[in-house]
Parts: structure tokens; C-alpha cells; sequence
């Protein structure tokens, strides 16, 4: 059965559950305070083994989390909790200035990071933006029509039938499976696929033709088209 269609509308405020992991404790209660005032539900913790238990026994809308933590730091609580499948939209604050540092960040699972020290107002937009980005279908296993995409074993199978993949083909198709029904630009596979985001030339000729040879394979003669050209703004993977 496949997942239900992604949301792209924030929740009502007075819903959503935030939780806070930081080991200031005048950053945290800042923080905490500000997002309150927003009528969010929010929980604190200030050390990584709490912000872990907490993280699995409570349904979070949004994680903000620190990197430097004094027990078991940010990166380390983020892979455990996207390796026990907990898909929840993380926001991490660093002090860390090296791109490198952010870009192991965003390649464990974190979604955003916001650099230290920083204004409520910037933490507030970045939360705001992360929560109405659609949800995006987990598992191991995708499915759509006839194709299936096992993320594990990395192989595509078409009516049965498995699909010669190129690893950055089999990226691609994840990325676009997990965002079934929505639209993604150029800019979300440049940044979340290809891993760039300080180029000073776009990667748009690059993704066109990837995408070029993708669907070719994906959607071979007689079969049902699933991946789709949105004219001036992206791809959408899905019926017509």
C-alpha cells in the first residue's frame, strides 16, 4: 500500500511538538521561551542520552540540536535516531565554521543547520520552512504502479524486471520516489543529491541530462511514464 500524499502546510501551532537539545542552559531556556511564545509545545533536554530517549518515546513534529553536547554529540544522536528509522525534521546549531563540518551534518540526516550565535528570528524562519516541507515516504522499500526501489539493496525493478542503475541513478530515483506527487527543482537535487551548494555554476545541464538517461530506463518504451518534466522548474515522479 503505498504512504499517503505529503503534507506542505506547517500544522496548527498550538499541535506542534518541538523538542530542544541543548546543554546551555541559557540557550536552551531562550529558545525554549521564543518558541513558546509561539504557542508551540516544546521539550527540552541537555544532554544527548536524555534527548535520545526522549526522541523515541515521544512523536516530535521538529528536533533542534545541538552539535557540541557534553555526553554524546549531535552528529552521533542524529545517525542513531535515522538508523532506528525516526524520519523527524532536524534543525542543527553548530559553532562549527567549516563547510566540510556542515556537510557531514547534512549527510548524516540533518535537514538544516543554523551557525552559533544566531537571532531567534533566523531559527524561527528555518524551523517554519522545515515544517512545510512534505513529508517524506520512509522505509526501505518504494513503491509506485508497477516499480518498486528496494534503498538497501539499491536495485529498481519494473514489472518484475530489474533496471540497470547507475549508483547516482539509483540516488536520483530515491530522491524522486520519497517526494511522489511533489514537485523538485534542480536546486533540491543539486543540494540534497549532488551534495553541492557553494558552486558558482549551476549543475542544471548536469541534472537534465542525468535525468535525461533516467527516464529512459525508468519509463521504456510501452511502459506507464512516471517521471515527468515540469517546464522551467524541475521533474514530479508520479501518474500524469
Amino acid at each position: 500500500m503505498n504512504a499517503p500524499s505529503p503534507a506542505s502546510v506547517e500544522p496548527p501551532a498550538a499541535h506542534l511538538r518541538v523538542l530542544v537539545v541543548e546543554d546551555e542552559e541559557k540557550t536552551r531556556d531562550s529558545v525554549a521561551e521564543g518558541l513558546r511564545l509561539e504557542e508551540w509545545q516544546v521539550t527540552t533536554a541537555a544532554d544527548g542520552n536524555e534527548a535520545i530517549r526522549l526522541a523515541e518515546s515521544g512523536a516530535f513534529d521538529l528536533l533542534i540540536l545541538d552539535w557540541m553536547l557534553p555526553d554524546r554529540d549531535g552528529l552521533e544522536i542524529l545517525q542513531h535516531l535515522r538508523g532506528r528509522g525516526i524520519e523527524t525534521p532536524v534543525l542543527m546549531l553548530t559553532a562549527r565554521t567549516k563547510l566540510d563540518d556542515r556537510v557531514v551534518g547534512l549527510e548524516s540526516g540533518a535537514d538544516d543547520y543554523l551557525m552559533k550565535p544566531f537571532a531567534f528570528a533566523e531559527l524561527l524562519a528555518r524551523c517554519r520552512a522545515l515544517l512545510r516541507r512534505p513529508v517524506l515516504r520512509t522505509g526501505r522499500l518504494l513503491n509506485h504502479a508497477d516499480l518498486q526501489l528496494d534503498t538497501r539493496a539499491r536495485i529498481a525493478l519494473r514489472s518484475g524486471q530489474e533496471i540497470p542503475l547507475t549508483p547516482r541513478e539509483v540516488d536520483v530515483l530515491e530522491y524522486l520516489m520519497r517526494y511522489q506527487g511533489q514537485v523538485v527543482t534542480r536546486e533540491m537535487l543539486e543540494r540534497d543529491v549532488w551534495k553541492q551548494t557553494s558552486r558558482l555554476t549551476s549543475l542544471d545541464n548536469v541534472i537534465d541530462v542525468q535525468m535525461m538517461r533516467l527516464r529512459r530506463k525508468v519509463d521504456a518504451e510501452g511502459a506507464e511514464k512516471l517521471i515527468h518534466t515540469i517546464r522551467g522548474v524541475g521533474y514530479r515522479f508520479g501518474n500524469a
